[in-house]
């Protein structure tokens, strides 16, 4: 059986398209909801909310740089044209992001470390997780009085680190398997190409009419319909997350279906949520952004300093958050140079919408954050 790992592994998309993608749930009093995605694979913060006004942008992306269909932000930002169902949301100020932000986890631009660092929200710059192993959205619910688990199904075997921990949750799978990330899809077609048998079984297993051409099975949609009935009822905390954002080659093309689905994802909820929406938090996160350079196969590879989603009632949009650096003032002379800590941001939404005491946050959910530099995120 291809597991999860193996596939990652061979194809270094980090758990960017997971096969069957677990939406998972914690309930909880007070009328305030809370939606965290994770989106694998590391999404290029550049290339998504594009810093078009700063003057270094075109020599380091000569081919990844290009305005052409990007809607302006703030006269300084820009919002890729493949995130345009997210612009009524930005007008509506009901969405922003935060730059220039990372997890204290630095160098090693794993996917598999960087994500279970993102998860296990740990202060330690070489991953290494706290004690418990545990997530650090379980670690919040804990600390959120009257908190129980909200009863779901799970099928298949993928769960998010973010929620595992002492505090009970319920979980629930699609039995829907979604396609494979586009490097995995490449990886496996190059490896069964010579072989009728087992190309004939992948083609039709992974969702291909024809070798290399795939069709595709979107997820954030479904995901975020099944978040929405929950919501409404006694759930107020739900996570899950959307692959496909390892875009080391043909960058402008590989990012329009995960881009996409995070669209899809986000104005599902405001849709369905209704009157609720104005209550909710929605943050998407990334265990890291990408290389300032774009590369020799017109795209980036893994990086350091990236961008956060946020959007929803409760948050204060029509914003890009953060202090920009610079693409003059690159880490190691090769990635956005990190100047907020992505977890100051996620922590402060908890302490605002759930009250959870700002001293649990820094020491407990996220050990060694700071608070202050994220007051603004909130409306």
């Amino acid at each position: 059986m291809l597991t999860r790992r193996t596939l990652l592994a061979s194809a270094c998309s980090a758990a960017a398209s997971p096969l069957l993608t677990p939406v998972v749930f914690a309930a909880t009093p007070g009328e305030n909801r809370l939606v965290v995605i994770v989106l694998r694979g590391a999404m290029d913060g550049i290339g998504s909310v594009v810093p078009y006004g700063d003057n270094r942008l075109p020599e380091l992306r000569p081919t990844l740089a290009t305005a052409v269909g990007m809607a302006d932000l703030d006269g300084f930002y820009g919002l890729h044209p493949h995130f345009a169902g997210l612009q009524p949301l930005w007008q509506s100020g009901e969405l922003g992001f935060v730059h220039a932000v990372s997890t204290p986890y630095r160098d090693k631009r794993s996917h598999f470390d960087g994500q279970d660092a993102l998860e296990n929200g740990t202060g330690a710059m070489d991953g290494q997780m706290t004690g418990g192993r545990d997530g650090w959205l379980n670690r919040a619910i804990a600390r959120i009085p009257g908190a129980s688990a909200e009863t779901a199904i799970a099928i298949g075997q993928s769960r998010l680190l973010l929620m595992e921990g002492g505090a009970p949750v319920g979980s629930w799978s699609p039995a829907t398997e979604f396609a494979l990330a586009e490097d995995e899809r490449g990886l496996l077609a190059r490896l069964y190409a010579d072989d009728p048998l087992f190309r004939a079984a992948f083609e039709g297993a992974s969702g291909f009419s024809e070798m290399g051409r795939a069709v595709p099975r979107e997820n954030g949609r479904a995901l975020a319909e099944f978040a929405v009935e929950r919501l409404n009822g006694p759930a107020r905390i739900a996570a899950f997350s959307l692959g496909g954002w390892d875009t080391h080659r043909g960058q402008d093309n590989a990012i329009k279906n995960p881009a996409r689905q995070l669209a899809e994802a986000i104005t599902t909820l405001k849709a369905g949520l209704g009157a609720n929406w104005e209550r909710t938090a929605v943050v998407a996160v990334t265990e890291f952004g990408r290389t300032a350079r774009e590369n020799g196969s017109r795209g980036t590879d893994h990086g350091t300093g990236g961008a956060m989603v946020v959007a929803g009632g409760a948050l204060r949009g029509s914003k890009v958050h953060g202090r920009w650096p610079g693409l003059d003032n690159l880490y190691e002379d090769r990635d956005l140079m990190p100047t907020g800590d992505l977890r100051a941001w996620a922590g402060y939404t908890l302490h605002a919408l759930f009250g959870i005491s700002a001293v649990d946050v820094e020491r407990e959910v996220f050990p060694g954050v700071d608070l202050r530099e994220a007051k603004g995120i909130m409306a």
